[in-house]
């Protein structure tokens, strides 16, 4: 029955996406021609974003259409993107790329570096935009004749369930398109992830693509991490039903270069939960909820050490840097720096400490950030809220935010609230950061009687 099933659903797929309008972009790199994909994204209209998130079964109906490419340069490479129509203007994002693109009838051009993480915006249109990812080429082979790889070749595969354990490869080839189902354990019990990384010293790597548009909305991870020493480099993951890469009770975790893309709710980038360790860097992330979030949730240890740094993001309706919300273990020495943020559109906060359980955060570092469109841009706070687990209320105590720089603030407040005299928002330094370019002073500063040591520099 389940054969039958995935036969269909993938019958279906197929029928869509060739019912379906040709994606209106064509790229070419050098004189090789891009494989440009097509991608669901969230609506532009923010009312039907906010039903995205909040009709969470019926979120997988609610979006729109966007592209994306991806292809490996050796060396800076002339990009030349053709549409259906004569264009008007162009950007090419993110800003402190600084590329002005060159603009002739219908097509545009540009110069890619090795590395690029690059999103094509015509005549405005920012929601019906491509995303551009130029790889620097791989520098590791790997065969399917090796015991220890999981080997993907070029074309489509239906895969219910993947465990990669000790010692073990997941290889995924350019060109390889990796469609997801659901793999329920037993009758009435969880769905598996798509991938799941258990045990130590495991790799993921390659140029291929997760996509979770298969599996029920809320149902079951793309990439689950639970290990020691374990890497995930290159790959692109579309379209996950819930939180797209968690990394649970972990230990010396690099995510480097990775594409996570996706429009439905709860649809979080990466989630590092109760781990030691983790680097998040060098990535792509567009989706509706959080995009890189650091917590502590029940049935595990503290957080400690996360470095998140070089990636390109986009948030629609969550977090696009935080930590929080459950924090039921301490979390300590976060780091978000050197991040470009293309688009917020949240109704949350682009920077946020959102506690609403009983530890202590503190050591949080958001440096060096350009944010380039915020509708809310920055949040410390202590509360209960509909995540809380812990009966106790936490602490936030030290956090520095250095090197901000933000465009097209819509509500320019920078909150800091503290729950009670016990369980405060303290020891917090602004230094350097600008909204449209006027530095921050006290007086963009909303606070509570349960705040104190705030520094404004």
């Amino acid at each position: 029955m389940r054969k039958v099933l995935s036969i269909l659903l993938l019958a279906c797929l197929a029928f869509s996406l060739e019912a379906a309008p040709k994606v209106p972009f064509q790229v070419r790199y050098g004189k090789k021609k891009a494989t440009v994909y097509p991608l669901k994204v969230s609506p532009k209209d923010s009312l039907l974003r906010m039903r995205g998130m909040d009709d969470k079964k019926g979120s997988a109906a609610i979006f729109e259409m966007a592209a994306f490419c991806s292809f490996d340069i050796e060396e800076p490479t002339c990009v030349t993107v053709k549409v259906r129509h004569n264009i008007g203007s162009a950007k090419v994002l993110p800003y402190s790329r600084g590329i002005v693109p060159e603009i002739k009838g219908k097509e545009l051009r540009f110069e890619a570096r090795p590395g690029d993480r690059l999103t094509v915006e015509i005549d405005g249109d920012e929601y019906h935009s491509l995303h551009i990812f130029a790889n620097a080429p791989e520098t590791e082979v790997y065969s399917a004749d090796d015991p220890n790889v999981i080997y993907y070749g070029p074309g489509e595969h239906t895969v219910s369930r993947i465990v990669v354990r000790s010692g073990q490869t997941l290889y995924l080839a350019p060109g390889a398109v990796l469609y997801g189902e659901m793999f329920q354990r037993e009758k009435g019990g969880a769905y598996s992830p798509v991938i799941s990384l258990i045990g130590d010293n495991i790799k993921v790597r390659g140029r291929g693509i997760v996509d979770g548009s298969l599996c029920e909305t809320l149902s079951t991870n793309l990439l689950f991490v639970n290990g020691k020493n374990i890497s995930i480099e290159g790959i692109i993951l579309r379209d996950a039903s819930v939180w797209t890469l968690p990394v649970k009770n972990s230990e010396n975790v690099d995510i480097n270069g990775v594409k996570i893309l996706g429009y439905r709710a709860n649809s979080d980038g990466v989630d590092i939960c109760n781990s030691r360790n983790v680097i998040v860097r060098n990535c792509f992330i567009r989706t509706l909820d959080d995009l890189i979030v650091v917590k502590t949730t029940q049935g595990g240890g503290p957080t400690e050490n996360v470095h998140a740094y070089g990636n390109v993001l986009w948030n629609e309706v969550a977090h696009a840097v935080s930590v929080g919300a459950e924090i039921v273990k301490d979390i300590t020495g976060v780091v978000f720096e050197d991040n470009d943020i293309i688009h917020d559109k949240g109704r949350e906060w682009s920077i946020r400490v959102y506690h609403c359980d009983q530890a202590r955060v503190s050591g949080i570092v958001f440096r060096n950030l350009r944010i380039e469109e915020s509708n809310q841009l920055i949040s410390m706070w202590i509360n209960k809220a509909v995540w809380s687990s812990s009966s106790e209320r936490g602490h936030i105590d030290g956090v520095l935010i250095q090197n901000v720089d933000a465009r097209r603030v819509v509500h320019p407040v920078i909150q800091m609230l503290g729950y009670d005299a016990d369980h405060r928002v303290e020891n917090v330094t602004l230094e350097n950061v600008s909204i449209d370019g006027r530095p921050v002073t006290q007086k963009d500063l909303t606070v509570n009687e349960f705040v104190n040591n705030i520094n404004v520099k």
